[in-house]
């Protein structure tokens, strides 16, 4: 009776199986009858038909062949690239020592050592006139007052909280400045940049010189970039112009007690044994600007992250290059100019502007495809010595 079981039911599992199959086959009958499944099976396979890629594998064996020589091209031209940027390099060092006495001067005229000549402060506005009418309408009264009280109040020496008041106007250097930041960058009186001398790896050094103040005794605190030129061995089409692949900070040798950078904690903690409570004090990270001078490391090539580092310490990195980017592209030679808010209304501007011409642009290849389409009717178709590096 066991066999006649078992021989049963071999044939009744065959039966279901079919049956399975049926079923299966009728309900795929029915998608494949959807218009709107047809129509986004389609699409797909139109989308991946029509991919460069896709395009490239049907091509004969020849033509493979001389595209592989067109690459080959393409890798010589890139390492050409590399060798131009480094000639640019070089003359960014020759021209930063044209643009330092300058620099220098500026910095006599924010400090206060020196104070510019007649000459020296004649500037005309493009709201001159206006201003000048405007003047006119006032009181005599009202402007005497003025005077007056001008006359009681000392004159500030050189351009009071210079730098300070850039790192408020920028946002890029704001969102990193915490409250108790604020006196500290007040004492800031110049920011220079120093590129590596020739024969040199390609790097850049921005000095943040302070004068003395009761928070470090640097007088000069540094950060170095360096810089790559060169394209990358395992995907040498990925190169763009020099990067900065790592950056150096500073020890700040910080007063007792002034060090913002940490923050000191209470924690209790429990005897495990006796039961006694007891509270210790602990130092953590605290959020700071001054950061800014104890940076992440990229790995020992300085191609790429550590392995062990999230996507934060990422981010972190990547804007902590994009600042030091920032400061020698744009702040340090345009520095009166996001003083006065004009680089940043000018920033401002040149961002719409691009938006609208895109928006233009898009109109008009609209108005283009409108005319094809009404032709084809008709046609019937060095770190300096008072910072000590990390």
């Amino acid at each position: 009776m066991a066999d006649n079981s078992f021989s049963d039911g071999a044939p009744s599992d065959s039966l279901e199986a079919a049956k399975d199959a049926s079923a299966t086959e009728k309900l795929t009958d029915q998608v494949m009858q959807n218009p709107q499944v047809l129509a986004a099976l389609q699409e797909r396979l139109d989308s991946v038909s029509h991919t460069p890629s896709s395009y490239i594998e049907t091509l004969p064996k020849a033509v493979k062949r001389r595209i592989n020589a067109l690459k080959q091209l393409q890798v010589k031209c890139a390492h050409i690239e590399a060798k131009f940027y480094e000639e640019v390099h070089d003359l960014e060092r020759k021209y930063a020592a044209l643009y330092q006495p300058l620099f220098d001067k500026r910095r006599e005229f924010v400090t206060g050592d020196v104070e510019p000549t007649d000459a020296e402060s004649e500037w005309h506005s493009e709201n001159e006139e206006e201003d000048k009418l405007a003047g006119d309408m006032k009181s005599k009264v009202v402007i005497a007052e003025k005077e007056a009280e001008a006359a009681e109040e000392p004159a500030p020496r050189g351009i009071p909280e210079f730098w300070f008041t850039i790192f408020r106007n920028v946002d890029m250097l704001s969102e990193l400045v915490q409250e108790y930041d604020e006196p500290i960058l007040k004492h800031l009186q110049d920011i220079k940049v120093k590129f590596s001398d020739p024969g040199q790896p390609m790097s850049f050094v921005l000095e943040f010189h302070f004068e003395p103040n009761d928070y470090f005794t640097n007088s000069v605190l540094t950060k170095t970039y360096k810089m790559k030129s060169e394209p990358d061995k395992a995907d040498p089409f990925s190169f763009e112009g020099p990067e900065i692949v790592d950056c150096d900070g500073c020890t700040i040798d910080w007063k007792k007690g002034k060090n913002v950078t940490v923050k000191t904690i209470k924690k209790k903690q429990k005897h495990k044994g006796r039961g006694t409570v007891r509270t210790i004090t602990k130092q953590v990270p605290n959020d700071s600007f001054f950061n800014f001078f104890s940076p992440l490391k990229a790995s020992g090539d300085g191609e790429s992250l550590l392995p062990s580092q999230d996507e934060d310490s990422e981010f972190t990195l990547a804007s902590d290059f994009e600042i030091g980017h920032f400061f020698r592209e744009r702040i340090v030679p345009r520095a009166v100019l996001y003083f006065t808010g004009e680089a940043i209304e000018d920033d401002d501007n040149f961002e719409e502007g691009e938006e609208g011409e895109e928006e233009e642009l898009e109109g008009d290849e609209e108005g283009e495809e409108e005319d094809d389409a009404d032709a084809s009717l008709k046609k019937e178709p060095s770190q300096p010595s008072e910072c000590k590096q990390q």
